[in-house]
């Protein structure tokens, strides 16, 4: 643990970005009853209803120094997605980069194994 603390302490590089990375489901919703417009005197009205339109997954790039972000918005969340994901990281967003700090929990999906499944070594 001290030495992920030691990470934050330490100055900016430009070459050598810290990147916090996760991904959540989310659950799509649309509008099923119009909605009852603002009155003098009285909030705009809405009813608790919905419509299920589905789920996305969102993904999640931060950088925690520079206040960067990045949400990127798939169908599922598979190890494929997340070696893609990767590779924006590293093609797309820092190209420059000497190495890339990359902050990840212990879901399955995050593993070397899904490089290998998405490109060729």
């Amino acid at each position: 643990m001290e030495d992920v603390l030691d990470l934050y302490e330490q100055p900016y590089e430009p070459g050598i970005p810290q990147i916090c990375f996760d991904e959540r489901p989310w659950q799509l919703i649309g509008e099923n009853r119009i909605r009852i417009p603002a009155e003098p005197g009285q909030l705009q009205r809405y009813d608790y209803e919905y419509i299920k339109e589905g789920t996305c997954n969102l993904f999640a790039f931060f950088e925690p120094k520079t206040g960067w972000r990045h949400i990127k918005v798939t169908h599922q969340r598979t190890a494929i997605d997340f070696a893609h994901c990767m590779k924006d990281l590293v093609d797309g967003f820092f190209p420059e980069a000497t190495l890339i700090r990359v902050v990840l929990d212990n879901l399955n999906t995050h593993t070397p194994a899904a490089l290998y499944k998405a490109f060729t070594p």
